[in-house]
């Protein structure tokens, strides 16, 4: 994609790389699917980055403002699908 990732500087460039790892996913979820397990292991990892709920709100709502793919609404899917399942996003 053309655009830049949300991200905070004060991030050490490992917690950067797992957040784009993150957003990457949401892409994913979106363009070819992605494995649920897979999804909910990454986002995991970036709640431990982003423990805060304004935070991610803030970074979640700038990255479908510039990409169009909703990070909430894939999470809200991978949570509600059963462990193995494949999550496509519309």
């Amino acid at each position: 994609m053309e655009y830049q990732y949300p991200i905070d500087y004060s991030w050490t460039t490992d917690e950067i790389v797992e957040v784009i790892n993150f957003f990457e996913a949401i892409e994913r979820a979106y363009e070819k699917g992605i494995e649920r397990d897979e999804v909910m292991m990454i986002y995991r990892r970036f709640k431990e980055i982003v423990p805060s709920k304004a935070q991610e709100k803030t970074l979640c709502g700038e990255f479908e403002e510039i990409s169009g793919y909703s990070s909430y609404r894939t999470i809200k899917k991978a949570k509600e699908a059963p462990s193995g399942e494949r999550i496509l996003m519309r």
